[in-house]
């Protein structure tokens, strides 16, 4: 299973914010989206990542007052990212080890999609049920 395999079930919609934005605006965002993470952007270039995971971790250091405070602040600088190409596997590997959950797809210097551990997962149940569904079928014509 591959990255643009995931890509093509789920989309390729990437959900940006611009770092002088307010964090009040990127919670918003995150809300109404009901996604976990957006991407921190300007001019088709990957500037951060913002997560739920971010703003918990400034709100328990500093309380409400961040809301005023721009994404740039609390944004995650240094993102790791993947290929159409690499593997399940591979990213997964790459999430487990950097402790994160979200990871942009770019190809050519340019954002394509952007895959969660929950597309994953999601991805891999079906990839069990068309397994068993299969195995199923094999028995009852053998």
């Amino acid at each position: 299973m591959t990255v643009q395999a995931i890509l093509g079930t789920k989309g390729f919609e990437v959900i940006s914010i611009e770092a002088e934005a307010k964090l009040s605006a990127a919670i918003r965002v995150l809300t109404e989206r009901h996604v976990g993470a957006v991407l921190v952007m300007k001019d088709h270039h990957i500037e951060g990542i913002l997560s739920e995971r971010d703003v918990v971790r400034v709100l328990g250091k500093h309380g409400a007052s961040i809301l005023e405070m721009p994404v740039s602040e609390v944004m995650t600088r240094k993102v790791v990212t993947c290929r159409r190409a690499d593997t399940a596997a591979s990213i997964m590997e790459k999430m487990t080890n950097g402790k994160f959950r979200h990871l942009p797809v770019v190809e050519n210097e340019r954002v394509v999609g952007l895959i969660s551990i929950g597309d994953i997962v999601k991805w891999r149940v079906k990839e069990y049920e068309r397994e068993q569904e299969a195995l199923r079928d094999y028995i009852k014509t053998a």
